[in-house]
């Protein structure tokens, strides 16, 4: 049985939809991503998921149990980090944990072994007396992490745990999802950074409520239509102006100092760039064909379906 089955899940605001039939199946011990920006449709997801709003349409099972019908009973079996978990900042670290532990019932003989365990695996046991309102940010994603598995859920639901989180901390964030994987927990985690989607078994990339596409990380890199360029200019800015007002039939984003062009022909593609580059009277340094991003692919599966709508 998989951890989680959505068939048609939906969620409508009004007249506002924002999960549209959603179909997913998460396998038990994978971490899976649900991947897009904000307004995508990924906390209506988790909030359905974890049973703490209802679907206006559609079924969802999560541990076996139906998010509707057993929702009650589902909580002692999923842990829930949300955007602004509930710590308190005026508690000190052990106390913030006691209290979850109280809140999900969990008996003294397993809080004291599991407090050291989380205590030991966030390294936050040198600062457990520490107030929460005092740690840093990457400490206090830690040990919202920690409250959430207290009661030692079989499913974990992240809401973009790390968004405005230093990448150091970032990292450590992530060893530790690695660790709970390798424990049996599946861990399903929402996130707008793309390069943080390729350390999941599996994506979803999500846009306006609805699923653009599935897979492994290389899976989905296969939706990419056509190939992509990279294009090096000293004025990267004035180039992509120059390019997204000339190209009808390819994708142009702007990365830093360089220039990704998505298009469908790239032998085409190229000739045309040179020449329009040379018109407009900017050098090109470099033009050549790259691996496409999952951030590339879902700007161009994007671009695709605003063009065929």
């Amino acid at each position: 049985m998989p951890a989680i089955h959505t068939r048609a899940l939906s969620h409508s605001f009004g007249p506002t939809k924002a999960v549209d039939a959603l179909d997913l199946e998460v396998a038990e011990g994978e971490i899976f991503g649900l991947v897009g920006p904000d307004g995508a449709g990924k906390t209506t997801t988790m909030r359905m998921l974890t049973g703490i709003l209802p679907p206006t349409s559609g079924t969802a099972t999560v541990a076996g149990y139906d998010v509707v019908r057993q929702a009650e009973p589902l909580k002692a079996h999923v842990g829930y980090m949300s955007q602004r978990f509930g710590l308190y900042p005026d508690l000190t670290v052990l106390e913030n944990i006691r209290f979850y532990a109280d809140i999900y019932g969990v008996t003294a003989r397993e809080r004291a072994e599991r407090l050291d365990q989380l205590l030991g695996f966030s390294n936050l046991t040198p600062f457990k007396q520490r107030l929460a309102g005092n740690l840093s940010g990457g400490m206090k994603q830690k040990l919202g992490l920690a409250c959430a598995l207290i009661h030692t859920p079989r499913v974990l639901f992240l809401d973009e745990p790390t968004n405005g989180v230093d990448p150091v901390s970032r990292r450590d964030f992530w060893r530790i999802l690695y660790q709970l994987v390798r424990d049996g927990v599946t861990i399903f985690v929402s996130t707008a950074y793309l390069d943080e989607a390729e350390r999941c078994n599996r994506l979803a990339l999500l846009h306006a409520g609805r699923l653009l596409g599935l897979g492994t990380p290389d899976e989905v890199k296969q939706l990419m239509p056509g190939a992509l360029l990279e294009v090096r200019v000293p004025a990267p800015r004035a180039a992509a102006a120059v390019l997204r007002g000339a190209l009808t039939n390819a994708t142009v984003g702007l990365f830093g100092d360089r220039l990704h062009v998505a298009a469908r022909d790239a032998a085409a593609t190229e000739a045309r760039v040179r020449q329009l580059l040379r018109d407009a009277g900017i050098e090109l340094l470099s033009l050549h064909p790259i691996e496409p991003s999952l951030e590339d692919v879902f700007v161009a599966v994007l671009a695709n379906q605003k063009a065929a709508s």
